[in-house]
């Protein structure tokens, strides 16, 4: 997984205390490179950070399906794997629980404008994908008169190979621009299997702290996956080394490159109000 990171270096960061931001087992200039390489790419220029948000230890944004309304409590979209509560087990679905999380809400040029805070963990898993969704005190219309940002609005259909993306990490404020290179039918890492993941081409180097960060379709604007995990040192099938499983059981390990779980199966799991449920028609995300 891309790792998420200690609370401390967050608070750092945004409050620009001047201290190099720190990633486990990151050469600097490896980072450094792959900086270049995001904003080199005309895609970073057309994407903003608008609606994206920072975490204590990862990535996110606001997001909305189409038939959100603006009365609708805002919903922000993470990683599972970036739970307070710690990363889910196989199996393990959290619905309904209670939180009082806070999220550092960025504007379009990558500042921090206001705080949005969690009522609950509306929904979070590492099965079958790897994602949570936070229902927040704030409603979207609170959001847009306050700060001027609207939510990034979920794409409804299965995103195609060759599509233009870019993978804005409000964590640390910086983009990564490519193409989805394809689909793997299972994508295992340590004790976890995600389903028909996202394979990025290799100029989407993701590090550490962009753990559920939105991956945007350049041409649309919609959100089409949600950024999780690398393969950092070519190891099969081991924590922070997922290797890919296709239909027939072979094992393929692409070293250094990186992956997201698709978010248009979870619009119809969002109902009336934006609260989850599980058991609407369409809806196939796991259940407790």
């Amino acid at each position: 997984m891309n790792k998420p990171l200690v609370g401390a270096f967050l608070a750092a960061l945004l409050l620009g205390a001047g201290a190099a931001p720190v990633v486990a087992a990151e050469p600097a200039q490896q980072v450094q490179t792959r900086e270049t390489a995001s904003e080199a790419g005309p895609a970073a220029k057309a994407v903003t950070f608008a609606g994206t948000v920072a975490l204590s230890n990862c990535s996110g944004s606001v997001v909305r399906s189409p038939d959100s309304a603006p009365t609708d409590p805002a919903l922000v979209l993470s990683n599972g794997h970036c739970l307070e509560s710690g990363f889910p087990g196989p199996g393990e679905v959290v619905v309904d629980q209670p939180s009082s999380r806070t999220f550092t809400l960025l504007n379009a040029s990558g500042d921090g404008v206001g705080t949005l805070k969690a009522s609950k963990i509306a929904y979070g898993t590492m099965t079958d994908t790897d994602l949570s969704l936070y229902e927040t005190t704030s409603t979207y219309q609170q959001i847009e008169d306050s700060y001027g940002i609207q939510a990034l609005e979920l794409e409804t259909a299965h995103p195609t190979a060759g599509t233009a993306i870019t993978v804005a990490s409000g964590y640390w404020k910086r983009t990564y621009s490519c193409d989805i290179d394809g689909f793997v039918h299972q994508l295992k890492e340590g004790r976890w299997t995600w389903k028909d993941s996202v394979r990025y081409t290799p100029e989407c180097q993701t590090i550490g702290g962009t753990s559920g960060s939105p991956v945007i379709d350049d041409a649309t604007g919609k959100v089409v996956a949600v950024n999780n995990t690398g393969n950092e040192s070519g190891q099969e099938c081991t924590d922070n080394n997922p290797c890919e499983v296709d239909e027939n059981g072979e094992v393929t390990v692409r070293e250094g490159i990186n992956y997201a779980q698709q978010t248009y199966n979870m619009v119809p799991c969002i109902g009336t109000g934006n609260k989850i449920d599980l058991d609407r028609e369409g809806c196939a995300l796991p259940k407790p």
